[in-house]
C-alpha cells in the first residue's frame, strides 16, 4: 500500500500540520506544501505564526494529507510522523516553486532575512495509510492506520 503515499503527496496541495508548544498545547493548521520526496516535505510560513513558534519549541509534528472533496466513504489519507524545522536544502525554493501556480513563485527576497517568510521542512520518520472500516482486505470494523514503507513489495 506504499504507492498511496507518493500518489497523495503529488495530488494533494494542502497538508494539516499538527504541532504543540512546550507545554503540549496542540495546534493544527492547513499548509500549502511540496514534497521533495516522500521523506521530505516543505512549506513557507512566517516564523511568527503559531505553528512556526511551536516548531521552534518542539520539533515533533504530525501531518495528515487527504482529499476533503470526496464523498463520505471514499476517503484516502496518509498520516506522517515527522521532525520539522527551518529548511537548509539548497533546492528548497525550487521544490516549492515547481508546485506553485504560475506567477505565484517565491524569490529569495520573500524569505528571511529581507522577507517575511521562512522555508520549513518536515523529515518524515513514519508513514501510515488510512484503512477504511470494513475494507475487505483487512479484518477491521472501524477505520485504522496501517504503517507502510517504501521497502514494501507487492
Amino acid at each position: 500500500m506504499w504507492e498511496t503515499v507518493p500518489r497523495l503527496l503529488a495530488e494533494i496541495r494542502y497538508m494539516v500540520l499538527a504541532t504543540a508548544d512546550r507545554d503540549g498545547t496542540p495546534w493544527a493548521t492547513p499548509v500549502y506544501f511540496a514534497a521533495r520526496d516522500p521523506r521530505r516535505l516543505m512549506w513557507v510560513s512566517s516564523p511568527d505564526a503559531r505553528h512556526s513558534r511551536n516548531i521552534a519549541e518542539r520539533s515533533e509534528v504530525g501531518i495528515t494529507v487527504f482529499d476533503s472533496t470526496v464523498p463520505v466513504g471514499g476517503a484516502e489519507a496518509i498520516y506522517l510522523e515527522a521532525t520539522a524545522g527551518p529548511a537548509d536544502d539548497v533546492d528548497a525554493l525550487d521544490v516549492l516553486n515547481a508546485r506553485l501556480p504560475e506567477g505565484k513563485g517565491l524569490t529569495s527576497d520573500d524569505l528571511e532575512p529581507t522577507g517575511l517568510l521562512r522555508v520549513y521542512r518536515a523529515d518524515v520518520r513514519r508513514h501510515y495509510v488510512l484503512i477504511r472500516g470494513g475494507d475487505a482486505r483487512f479484518d477491521n470494523v472501524i477505520d485504522a492506520r496501517l504503517p507502510v514503507s517504501p521497502d514494501e513489495t507487492g
